[in-house]
């Protein structure tokens, strides 16, 4: 149980009615019916720890779908905390820059010389580009967008459709935060902004710069917000109340204001927002970020402060509970898997580690399954509904036919037809897939899907490929 709501519990039934009045008399509360909330070991303690400073930090253009990268900077050359890495080869004013100061220690690519990652090793020292304050409301919507395409921060802000970086050519309709993760295990947004009021707000007016719509901010109606977002000025706020994927900005997006053909909406996460206030606060590219290590195999799960792109080898020395884990850079539905010495992702705020799942089970489907996690009810802990697991990362079979079950219809909670959207995805029908849906959604909105697939396939995969296609013959 979070610490929020069981505080909140506490408080005399006058407050709370109070404020309920007070933050939802003028919203209306969405809530989201369908889903499923996935309840593992691990959850991070709320306390924010500081971890050895790591020696290696890397920026991933994996990271990044649609993107072509062409390299700025080769092994050896010497960088400076935001200098530029590489770019987008198709549009070179979006650019991704280094995090900390030192050297390009490697450029390590993948099949057919793909670039996967580019290492910077850290002199300590994080010797900075000035980018120069300023104050958004002083300045066009050209020079705001300017500043952002400099610092590198750009890739920060994404776009529906295609889930991908936001053009810089576009006109979003409206830009889009979520205020809180709902995903297994996920931080607690509140606990992470508290402080950052001031870097917020200033991140919400360069936000306001960049569109003629509104910036619609979502949080959860189940606990009292951090006043970092109730009090945050030029946003409409919107409060969700269900299972996960309530926390996904795709399902927002989609409950608020619908993209059809030809709209464009653009989001960003929170720790982003604060991102962009401290650049125009301090004209430096700060890529300090607060993550949870979470997950039933880590001893103390607590929250660190890191600089973004870190080596995660410094935050689980010491702190794990087995040998043969699997390393997500991200929650267990849809993050990266990383090896113990890789790197955190750009947009992501958590690391998770759970046991790796390379056994076999005789007898599995027989035994009463007491520790065993299940949406059909097929075990008895359904009827432990507070109860949490130790999940793995076995599938429970192989891949099987690709049939109707209605499972995917029980988690999805769009208005779309998540079987039909993805087989006209598998046989590549731009028609079907845009009738469908197609430029609605993302990969994350899929995850449950995938997770409760009786037919073991990677929808998240099926999903990418199919905005890659729209992508390909549209753009």
């Amino acid at each position: 149980m979070r610490t929020n709501l069981a505080g909140f519990l506490k408080i005399p039934i006058f407050v709370k009615r109070n404020f309920l009045i007070k933050y939802y008399s003028m919203s209306k509360v969405i809530k989201i019916k369908k889903g499923l909330d996935i309840k593992l070991k691990g959850t991070a303690e709320k306390i924010i720890s500081q971890a050895e400073p790591s020696s290696f930090y890397a920026v991933k253009p994996i990271d990044f779908p649609g993107i072509t990268p062409k390299l700025a900077a080769r092994a050896d050359d010497k960088v400076k905390v935001g200098s530029v890495l590489f770019f987008d080869k198709l549009r070179p004013e979006i650019k991704f820059t280094s995090p900390v100061s030192g050297v390009v220690q490697a450029v390590n690519r993948g099949e057919r010389r793909r670039i996967l990652e580019v290492i910077v090793e850290s002199d300590g020292k994080n010797e900075s580009i000035d980018f120069k304050a300023g104050d958004p409301g002083a300045m066009s919507p050209q020079e705001v967008k300017q500043k952002i395409l400099d610092a590198g921060l750009w890739p920060a802000i994404r776009q529906r459709p295609y889930n991908v970086i936001a053009r810089p050519d576009s006109e979003p309709k409206a830009i889009f935060i979520s205020g809180f993760d709902s995903a297994p295990l996920a931080p607690d947004m509140d606990f992470i902004v508290k402080g950052q009021n001031n870097s917020f707000q200033r991140g919400i007016d360069v936000l306001k710069k960049l569109t003629k719509g509104e910036v619609h901010l979502s949080l959860n109606s189940a606990y009292p917000p951090s006043d970092v977002f109730t009090g945050a000025k030029g946003v409409n706020i919107h409060y969700f109340n269900g299972p996960h994927p309530a926390g996904v900005p795709g399902i927002q997006i989609h409950h608020i204001d619908p993209i059809n053909k030809g709209e464009v909406a653009w989001y960003i996460n929170p720790q982003e927002v604060i991102m962009i206030g401290r650049l125009f606060e301090t004209g430096k590219y700060n890529t300090t970020k607060i993550i949870a290590l979470t997950g039933s195999e880590v001893k103390k799960p607590l929250y660190y402060k890191v600089t973004g792109g870190t080596s995660i080898e410094a935050l689980i020395k010491d702190n794990l509970k087995g040998s043969n884990l699997r390393y997500i850079s991200g929650n267990a539905l849809t993050g990266s898997r990383i090896n113990k010495i890789g790197f955190l992702g750009y947009y992501d705020s958590q690391l998770t580690v759970i046991p790796e799942g390379d056994h076999y089970e005789m007898f599995g489907w027989v035994l009463p399954g007491l520790k065993k996690f299940s949406l059909s009810h097929s075990y008895p802990t359904w009827l432990m509904p507070g109860k949490e697991y130790r999940i793995d990362t076995n599938l429970k079979g192989g891949v099987r036919p690709f049939v109707l079950t209605g499972d995917y219809e029980k988690v999805f909670p769009m208005d779309i037809y998540p079987m039909q959207l993805l087989k006209a995805i598998i046989v590549e029908d731009i028609e079907k897939m845009e009738a469908l849906g197609i430029y609605e959604i993302g990969e994350d909105d899929f995850a449950l899907c995938e997770f409760v697939c009786a037919s073991k396939i990677e929808i998240q995969s099926i999903v990418r490929q199919g905005l890659d296609l729209m992508i390909k013959e549209l753009e």
